[in-house]
C-alpha cells in the first residue's frame, strides 16, 4: 500500500524535532558529567565508562527490552549489534573537533583495555552464534549468561585497573585551550542541582530517545526497505544519537578520555543487553537461528575497535589534518559496513 506524503514527511518533520531535543539532552549530561567528575574527584574516563555510557543507552535498553517483548529477535540484534560500529564510528567523527588525534590523548592504558575487552566480548559473541546453542534452559542459552558473565569480569577488571600507572605513554599532546567556555553559572551550581539536572537531562533522552525510535520505525515502514538493513542503519542512529551528541560535546569542552570510554562503554552495554533481551525472549535462545547482518555486525564491531585499539597503542601515528589516521579508517570501515548490510538485507 502506498503511504500518503504527508504522513511520510510529518513522520520525517517528528523525527527531526526529537533528534533536535534528544541533540539538547545529550548535550548538557556531557557539561554536567564533566562538572561532577571535577565536583567529585573521580576519573574522567570512569564517569564515562559507567555513568555517561549508561544515560546515553537508554533508548537502547528500553527498545531492546521491548523488542524482546515483543518476540521481534532481528530486531533486537541488528539494533544492538548493528550500533557498535555505528556508536565507533561516532568517535571518529568527534576527532574532527579535537586539536590532534583523539586516540593521542589518554594518559593512561584503560581505553585500549577497554577496546581489547570489547574486542574480546564480541569475539565470544560471534562463536556463540557460530557455534549455536543446542540447548536452553527456561528458553535462555548459555551464551547470553556467557556474555552477562565475561561483561561482569571485565567492568570488575577496568575498575580495578582505573587507578593504575604502570603503563606510561610518551609524545603527548599539550593541553589545548577550551574552544568555548563552560555554561555560564555552572561552577556556581550546587551538586544537589547538578545532579538533577542531570537526572532531567538522562529523562529527556529516554521519553524522547523512545520517540526518536517510533517515528524511525515508522519512516522504515514507509520506506519499504527491509528490516536488517533498518535495524542496523537507522533504528541504530537513532538510539545512537545521544552518543553523538555526548561525544562531540566532551570532546569540544577538552574531556577527550571520557569521550572515548562513553563509547567503550555503550558498546559493552550492548552486548550484555542480550542477557536481560534473552530472558524476555520466549521463543528459544535469543542467539539461535541468526540472520547474516547480525555476524556482519559483530565483524564489524571487531574491526572498527581493533582500528581504535592500534590508534590508541602508537603514539606517533599520521593523519590528515588534525584528524588521525585510525578515525579515517574507522569511518570507511563503517561505510563498508551500510554496503555489506544493504547487500545482504
Amino acid at each position: 500500500m502506498q503511504v500518503p506524503a504527508t504522513s511520510f514527511l510529518l513522520s520525517i518533520l517528528c523525527f527531526a524535532l526529537c533528534a533536535g531535543v534528544v541533540w539538547v539532552a545529550g548535550a548538557r549530561l556531557a557539561y554536567l558529567t564533566d562538572a561532577l567528575a571535577d565536583r567529585y574527584r573521580l576519573a574522567k574516563s570512569l564517569m564515562g565508562l559507567l555513568v555517561l555510557s549508561l544515560a546515553t543507552s537508554l533508548p537502547e535498553v528500553a527498545t531492546t527490552l521491548t523488542a524482546a517483548v515483543q518476540q521481534s529477535r532481528d530486531l533486537v540484534l541488528n539494533n544492538l549489534f548493528g550500533g557498535i560500529a555505528l556508536q565507533t564510528a561516532i568517535l571518529a567523527m568527534s576527532d574532527f573537533w579535537a586539536k590532534q588525534a583523539i586516540t593521542g590523548y589518554p594518559r593512561k592504558a584503560n581505553h585500549a583495555l577497554e577496546a581489547t575487552l570489547l574486542v574480546m566480548l564480541l569475539a565470544v559473541t560471534l562463536i556463540v552464534i557460530n557455534l549455536g546453542e543446542t540447548f536452553s534452559f527456561y528458553q535462555i542459552g548459555p551464551g547470553s549468561v556467557l556474555i552477562a558473565v565475561v561483561y561482569a569480569g571485565s567492568i570488575w577488571l577496568l575498575r580495578k585497573y582505573d587507578g593504575a600507572s604502570d603503563w606510561v605513554p610518551v609524545d603527548l599532546p599539550d593541553p589545548e585551550p577550551l574552544p568555548f567556555p563552560a555554561p555560564s553559572g555552572l561552577a556556581g551550581t550546587g551538586n544537589r542541582l547538578l545532579i538533577s539536572q542531570a537526572v532531567g537531562a538522562c529523562a529527556g533522552i529516554l521519553i524522547f530517545g523512545l520517540l526518536l525510535v517510533v517515528f524511525a520505525e515508522r519512516i522504515a515502514e514507509q520506506s519499504g526497505l527491509g528490516k536488517g538493513f533498518i535495524g542496523a542503519t537507522l533504528l541504530a542512529g537513532a538510539t545512537s544519537l545521544p552518543e553523538l551528541t555526548t561525544s562531540i560535546t566532551a570532546v569540544r569542552i577538552g574531556a577527550y578520555t571520557m569521550a572515548i570510554s562513553n563509547i567503550f562503554g555503550s558498546n559493552l552495554i550492548m552486548l550484555v543487553l542480550v542477557f536481560p533481551a534473552d530472558i524476555l525472549f520466549r521463543s528459544g535462545p535469543i542467539l539461535q537461528d541468526v540472520s547474516r547482518t547480525v555476524t556482519l555486525s559483530l565483524a564489524f564491531g571487531i574491526a572498527v575497535t581493533a582500528i581504535f585499539l592500534s590508534g590508541l597503542i602508537v603514539r606517533r601515528k599520521p593523519g590528515f589534518g588534525s584528524v588521525g589516521l585510525d578515525s579515517i579508517l574507522v569511518l570507511l570501515t563503517f561505510g563498508c559496513s551500510l554496503i555489506a548490510y544493504y547487500y545482504v538485507r
